[in-house]
């Protein structure tokens, strides 16, 4: 019961953060680990739901539900007048959003914890050089010869690693999709389609009809969106760690080089990124999100799910069995949606927190050499559109937002309630929520392409860094000159 009580309430803590960089050997090279070593999780289940969410976001599943899709607005030629034909993607829709929200939430909870141990690494390592950097200044000869390589020779890469690894062209046409999927403009046309439909309500007598119409379309699209979504971040997710394991060989190069030549054996420390401070508010809807990203969440999936199954023949496989599932479904999966796009930004923060401090420590050890930075000024999106959604995703994410939304759906239960659960009460429980989770889901990757673009330019930097100090390092190491020479190379520019 003790362990319980204490999983339970360790749901929504965020603690501390600790990562130490493989120290590199000069004599046993052969078991250096040059590339990113990421933790390995403890449990088999937590290693088997990461792949199923890896899975979720391959191409497989992303052309199969398009398939899907397909295949049911074709079938929309015959049976699109009836309502089972509507009700059917509806149901789908909201199984697969239910199941989608618990993958995209780990989805988020694991790519947090990932870059805050990244950055924990690059600055385990980043404390061993500049120590070793450090010695070789203090035992340096000086030397008033200039370096035999030109200072702007020295601050070029290597043209072998001149750039991170590209994505592929597929990998190009889908961030290129996702911008125009989540661009304020797509937004805006989203919500001009809804404002059509309401215009054509007194037209329609505000019938069944009319409302299953927008039900279907905003279905459709809401499955597509997540579908869509959990590609892209998993695409990225694979690019990422591409360009990590070029950052690392990298970082881990000048350390083995710098260990050579200073015969230093000291470990790297274990760096510690403190936990994040958060209000009350913002802990109660990170243990929710825990709940839904976790293997209770998941637990909590499936039971749902057999329940489901196991009611089936006693309702007879009814149409109100299917809005049985559609309904509890819908209205989690829109909770779920205010949470997803909180959770997105605040870990979006905490990571680019986390990253700050290796971009100091970087800019130290270039101090420390007196070098210049080489890292690129950060793009600054004027734009009216960016600013636009950046101000509509802050607003979006708000802890206010989300306890707005909650408060929302209790409104809507009480008026299919209120109704008798009627036909028109059940709709009430569908297509509000359709509509609004749909427009948040497009938030969310209007939000994942902001972050997107931020890391890509954060992880550029890095490489730029680490490419021009192995450079630096290895000519070093060669004997070119010492660092007491290319300081006073240094003082003579000046």
């Amino acid at each position: 019961m003790k362990r319980l009580m204490a999983l339970l309430a360790s749901y929504g803590a965020k603690g501390p953060i600790e990562h130490t960089a493989p120290t590199q050997h000069v004599k046993d090279e052969e078991t250096n680990v040059t590339g990113y070593a990421d933790k390995a999780k403890e449990r088999a289940l937590d290693r088997w739901l990461d792949r199923v969410v890896q899975a979720s976001g391959s191409e497989p599943v992303f052309l199969f539900i398009v398939t899907g899709l397909v295949v049911w607005a074709f079938l929309g030629i015959p049976y699109g007048h009836t309502a089972d034909w509507a009700v059917l993607i509806s149901d789908v829709q909201a199984i697969v959003s239910y199941v989608f929200d618990s993958l995209l939430m780990r989805q988020q909870l694991n790519d947090y914890e990932k870059m805050v141990r990244v950055s924990a690494s690059l600055r385990s390592r980043a404390i061993s050089n500049k120590r070793m950097l450090r010695e070789i200044v203090n035992h340096a000869p000086r030397r008033q010869q200039q370096p035999s390589v030109a200072l702007e020779q020295l601050q070029r890469p290597p043209s072998s690693c001149e750039t991170l690894p590209r994505e592929t062209v597929v990998d190009r046409l889908s961030t290129a999709a996702a911008r125009v999927v989540g661009h304020l403009a797509a937004i805006c046309l989203y919500w001009a389609c809804i404002a059509v439909w309401l215009g054509f309500g007194p037209f329609c007598d505000w019938s069944n009809g009319w409302q299953l119409a927008i039900n279907s379309a905003t279905s459709a699209l809401m499955v597509f969106i997540f579908a869509f979504l959990a590609n892209v971040q998993e695409r990225h997710a694979v690019h990422v760690q591409r360009c990590l394991q070029a950052i690392f060989e990298h970082d881990s190069a000048v350390e083995r080089a710098l260990r050579a030549m200073t015969g230093d054996d000291v470990a790297n420390e274990t760096v510690v990124v403190l936990a994040p401070r958060m209000s009350r508010i913002q802990r109660v809807i990170l243990y929710y999100a825990d709940l839904v990203g976790t293997l209770t969440g998941i637990a909590i999936l499936t039971a749902v799910m057999v329940v489901w199954l196991a009611i089936g023949p006693v309702m007879g496989f009814s149409s109100n069995w299917w809005l049985l599932i559609g309904t509890y479904a819908g209205l989690v999966g829109l909770n779920d949606s205010f949470v997803l796009r909180n959770v997105q930004m605040l870990f979006n923060g905490y990571a680019q927190e986390a990253l700050d401090q290796v971009d100091l420590d970087d800019q130290s050890i270039f101090d420390q050499l007196r070098l210049s930075d080489p890292a690129k000024a950060p793009v600054q999106a004027e734009s009216l559109s960016y600013r636009i959604s950046a101000w509509m995703g802050i607003v979006c994410a708000h802890e206010a937002t989300v306890i707005v939304g909650f408060i929302f759906i209790l409104g809507l239960l009480a008026g299919a309630t209120a109704m008798g659960w009627s036909t028109a009460g059940q709709l009430l429980c569908n297509i509000p929520p359709s509509i609004i989770e749909t427009f948040f889901m497009m938030i969310l990757i209007t939000g994942h392409n902001q972050a997107e673009t931020k890391r890509h330019e954060r992880l550029e930097n890095f490489f730029l860094r680490r490419s021009v100090l192995l450079s630096y390092v290895q000519r070093l190491e060669a004997g070119h000159y010492t660092m007491r020479s290319v300081q006073d190379s240094l003082d003579h520019v000046a």
